[in-house]
């Protein structure tokens, strides 16, 4: 059996994703790699604290960081990063949560850094404490914060952002001079490689924390929190296997030894051979729509996040029409998703399996000459 069929066998129709590594699609598709090491993973049985130390000291390694932490995914290490920052590491303090009377649960927030998923900051007991808005801030800003108390700094990596909030530098320097650590989210910040040690052991900050569903192609339900090794151990110390506050965010030995295969795999990739890969398929999406009327068609040499992932933006005349066309692609079997923004779809390459891109191209091209007038939109948020 094709092992794609085991959601047909539900009724559920599998997906083809020209979208991006959203959550909602279930992030992207699983190496050869990193599938032969979860099943490899799932034949023993292991001490988790063990395996996580092991694992850890391997990802610090490959990450050039002091230290590393296999998480649940980004939301679950932004959390985690908050109970070690709130927490110290200190037993007796992570015993009592979530009794956190006399704790500091202040976490500072660039106004212009705001973004849904940052509930997992008030998950961990955090309280957000919003600076500046969403065209300036002022260093003034964050050190009258600052002055009144902060467990951390939260700083939220991405150029699609703008400008509006504090660099990370001045935000390293400002906080480090009130010995409050940085936590930089950078969960959809992949590729560049780099950014695995840029915002730590380049930048400053003492926490990053990265996905492991997305660019990496690893297990969904998996993340990386890197940085200095007093804050990852706290991290460490809140979650499982041990009986405390994060324990529900508990990962699996087959999480553990998938990202870790994933992130070997990234790290050996050649990301220029990849790239010039996606800007083929774009080409080819390109060619195949070219003569459609009524479309306007663009490169676009950043993804959704502002990483280096061109994608293909088709824009159509109306708002409208884009989700006219968006929910013909939903209803084809198998799907084909598409992000859709006001008059635009946009298609990125990167999650789409080098079987797929034809698919998509003749999906697409039916769905611009046959869309009709009903309402509809893409059901996947």
């Amino acid at each position: 059996m094709d092992p794609r069929d085991v959601y047909a066998e539900l009724g559920v129709r599998r997906v083809v994703n020209a979208a991006t590594t959203l959550t909602a699609l279930g992030g992207t598709t699983l190496p050869a790699e990193v599938r032969d090491a979860m099943v490899a993973a799932a034949q023993s049985c292991v001490s988790m604290e063990e395996l996580h130390l092991a694992a850890g000291r391997r990802v610090a390694s490959l990450t050039n960081n002091e230290s590393a932490l296999v998480t649940s995914g980004a939301a679950a290490a932004m959390a985690l990063a908050v109970l070690a920052a709130v927490t110290g590491g200190d037993p007796a303090t992570i015993a009592r949560l979530p009794d956190d009377t006399d704790l500091e649960r202040r976490v500072i927030i660039h106004c212009a850094h705001r973004i849904p998923y940052d509930r997992a900051v008030e998950l961990a007991g955090g309280r957000l404490v919003q600076i500046g808005n969403a065209i300036q801030t002022f260093e003034w800003e964050l050190e009258g914060a600052l002055a009144q108390g902060a467990a951390a700094v939260l700083w939220v990596a991405g150029d699609h952002l703008g400008g509006a909030a504090l660099p990370l530098d001045t935000t390293v320097r400002l906080a480090h001079d009130h010995d409050v650590p940085v936590i930089v989210d950078a969960a959809a910040q992949l590729p560049p490689v780099s950014n695995l040690w840029r915002f730590t052991r380049d930048g400053g900050a003492d926490l990053a924390f990265f996905s492991g569903g997305k660019a990496l192609r690893g297990p969904q339900a998996s993340g990386l929190l890197v940085g200095r090794r007093g804050l990852v151990e706290a991290a460490r110390l809140n979650a499982a296997p041990f009986q405390r506050l994060a324990r529900a965010m508990k990962v699996g030995k087959e999480e553990v030894m998938g990202l870790l295969a994933a992130l070997e795999l990234y790290l050996s990739l050649d990301h220029d051979q990849q790239s010039r890969g996606w800007d083929e398929a774009i080409e080819n999406w390109r060619r195949t729509l070219v003569d459609v009327p009524d479309v306007t068609l663009r490169r676009v040499d950043t993804n959704e996040a502002g990483q280096p992932v061109a994608r293909l933006e088709v824009r159509l005349v109306t708002p409208r029409r884009a989700r006219q066309v968006a929910a013909r692609l939903w209803e084809r079997d198998p799907r084909v998703a598409v992000l859709e923004v006001g008059a635009s779809l946009y298609l990125s390459p990167d999650v789409v399996d080098d079987g797929d891109h034809a698919y998509v191209a003749e999906c697409l091209h039916e769905a611009l000459t046959a869309a009709d007038d009903r309402e509809g939109g893409n059901h996947v948020g």
